[in-house]
Parts: structure tokens; sequence; C-alpha cells
């Protein structure tokens, strides 16, 4: 074997399975850790700490390395894709789950996210799937309602707690496909800074129609919160940005199916909560679908 056809290899392997495995591992664990800080703080509280800190801490990044600053049109489009990407999904998560709704069915409605991706870019980024991969987006949905199909229960939700998730549906969907579209090559430490402060002042802003601003200084908010700045919004969200620059936009969005997984086997190391086997049954149908999304044809 070459040196060239090695290291394509090796840059084949980090694209396909090293990178979708870290991003599903951080992002879906992501949820358990804001489990830990909600309980001590309101949704946006939360949220404008994470998202303020963590764009100074990558600002800070730049600056160091350097890099150059993007132009008032990278501006704008990188944090358009903020605003959707990082603000709007994150807001209706934690409010719909604040306002009561279950997080399986939260998850559940998030899980049509690749799919609405996949119609959406044979239009916005000219990308087509043939009948197997549409196969496999089918099968990871599938999987991933019977991850969650026994945390689902018949106790009364909020239409508008179930609106949230939605918004935060359209916001991850058309986000990822804005970001592929007209940030493709965003400068990972500026833009991701740029994102974050622009999401962080977005619910600084929306912060007296929902709730007072709210913090208890606690152990699990400080780990929650450190975590989420950390571990999500500097870790995840990088990865997800260089996945969009190096791959399909709609087939990345497959690996979200894998995120209720990834947040059960966490709540498994974390609190003890059961693994069941719907779980273990829904990440080997999930396994199939993403596969069937993500091979070469």
């Amino acid at each position: 074997m070459s040196t060239s056809t090695g290291f394509k290899t090796s840059v084949s392997y980090v694209n396909i399975f090293a990178l979708p495995f870290f991003f599903v591992l951080l992002y879906g664990s992501g949820f358990v850790g804001a489990k830990l800080g909600l309980p001590h703080s309101t949704p946006l509280s939360f949220l404008s700490l994470r998202f303020i800190t963590a764009g100074l801490i990558l600002l800070f990044i730049a600056k160091c390395f350097g890099n150059q600053l993007p132009n008032w049109r990278e501006v704008m489009h990188i944090s358009v894709a903020g605003s959707l990407t990082v603000c709007l999904f994150s807001i209706g998560v934690f409010v719909s789950i604040d306002m009561g709704l279950a997080p399986a069915i939260s998850a559940l409605i998030i899980a049509l996210q690749p799919i609405l991706v996949a119609l959406f870019a044979q239009k916005l980024v000219n990308e087509r799937l043939n009948l197997a991969q549409w196969l496999g987006l089918f099968l990871g949905f599938c999987g991933v309602a019977v991850v969650v199909n026994d945390s689902i229960t018949s106790t009364s939700f909020s239409w508008f707690a179930i609106g949230m998730s939605v918004l935060a549906l359209l916001g991850v969907t058309f986000g990822n496909l804005y970001q592929k579209r007209y940030c493709a090559d965003m400068d990972l430490f500026y833009g991701g800074a740029l994102q974050s402060l622009v999401s962080g002042l977005i619910c600084l802003a929306l912060l007296p129609f929902f709730e007072s601003f709210k913090v208890a200084w606690v152990d699990e908010f400080i780990i929650s919160l450190v975590y989420m700045i950390v571990g999500v919004s500097l870790g995840a969200l990088s990865l997800l940005y260089i996945m969009i620059q190096r791959g399909e936009v709609s087939r990345v969005a497959s690996v979200f199916y894998l995120v209720p997984v990834s947040a059960a086997v966490s709540a498994y190391f974390l609190f003890g909560e059961t693994i069941k086997e719907a779980t273990l049954l829904g990440a080997s149908i999930i396994a199939l679908g993403i596969f069937l999304t993500n091979r070469k044809t």
C-alpha cells in the first residue's frame, strides 16, 4: 500500500467512523448533562451562560491561533446558521422539557430531522439519495421510536411544549442546510464563537418574555454548565461543523438517530438508569439505517 493510499484510508476512517462516534458521544451525553443543571436554573438562564461563555472561549482560541476574521457577508451567514442550529434548537428543546414534555417525545420529534434534511437537501444543496439510503433514513427513525417507546407515557402535555420541540426540529434542520450552503468554509473558531455569542444574546433578549434570570450555583449546576460548554458547545458542535464541511449534509444528519441511544447509555453510567432490551434493539436498527444511508454508491 502506498503512502498516499494509506493516508486516504486514514482520512476516510476519521470521516466515516471517528468524527460521528465522538459527536454522538458528546452530543447525546449533553442531554443527560443538562438534566443535572436544569433543576437549579431556568432554561434561558442556563443557555445564556453556556453560549456566552463558550463564545468567549472560542474567540480567545481564534485570536491565539491568529485566524482570519470573517467579512461582514460571512458574519451574516454564520449568524443566521448559528441562530437556527444552536439557538432555536436549544431553546425549543430546553423550554419544551421544562414545561413538562417527556424527553422521549421530544427525542422522537427531533428524530424527524434526518428525513427533513434529506427532503430539503434535494432543492437547497442539490443532494440526491437513492432508494437504499431512503430506506436507511426510515429504519433510523423506526429505531429511535423503538428506543423511546417505553418512555412515552399517556400523561397530559401542552401543545405549546410540542410546538417548541417542533421549532427545535425546524431550527436544527434548516440550520444544518444553511450551514452547508453558505458557511461550508467557515473558520471553526471564529465561526463557532460568533454563533455562540449571537445565540447567547438572543437568549438574553428573550429572557424577560419567558422567565427571570435564576441560577443556584450548586455543584450539580456547575458540573452541568462546564460540560455543556466544553463537551457540547466546544466539542460536539465543532465536530458537527467539520462533518458538514467534509460530507453530504443528509448523510451527516443520519447520525442524529444515535443521539437518544447515547443519552440512554450516558444515563446508565451517570444515574444508574437501566438500559432496556428495546434500547439495544433500537440501536441495532439505527446502526443498520445509518449504514444504508452512508454506504458508498
